[in-house]
């Protein structure tokens, strides 16, 4: 049985050679053409990142500069209201994409990109904060009105 044993343990080793040679010999180190086509599609992530991170960052400036409006009525407030459920909605959205780019972040790959994109998200979630304090939940309190009033005069 050693015999057929060692014979079998030869045999296991030899088809595991020829098949990687095989291998080896049909498939190669890839091409400068195929590694041409990987890094443009890093490349072409790369700018559809930014592209979405640039539109984001535009959405936020136009949320922020509604954080200053002042004498808001009541259809203007349901206006709002709607707004910052579309922005939580688009939040929540951006979170799953931002998710699904996680093994490209462990690969290192459209490092800096990503980076922008998440930014971006983050500064989103911040202003539809910020929007939902400043005319929901701050107006509510007690001498907020006659603060805020006090400071804009200075």
């Amino acid at each position: 049985m050693d015999c057929l044993s060692t014979k079998e343990t030869i045999n296991n080793t030899f088809e595991i050679v020829r098949d990687t040679s095989f291998s080896e010999k049909t498939s190669g180190i890839p091409t400068e053409n195929q590694v041409n086509k990987f890094l443009d599609k890093i490349l072409y992530l790369q700018k559809y990142l930014n592209d979405k991170a640039e539109k984001i960052e535009d959405i936020n400036e136009r949320l922020e500069r509604l954080t200053w409006l002042n004498d808001i009525d009541e259809d203007s407030l349901r206006q709002l209201n709607g707004l910052i459920a579309s922005a939580k909605d688009l939040h929540s959205v951006l979170i799953r994409q931002l998710v699904n780019l996680n093994d490209f972040r462990k690969k290192g790959l459209a490092k800096e990109a990503i980076k922008r994109f998440k930014s971006a998200i983050d500064t989103l979630k911040e202003i539809i904060s910020d929007l939902e304090s400043a005319f929901f939940f701050l107006p509510a309190m007690p001498h907020f009105l006659d603060n805020t009033k006090e400071l804009s005069l200075l």
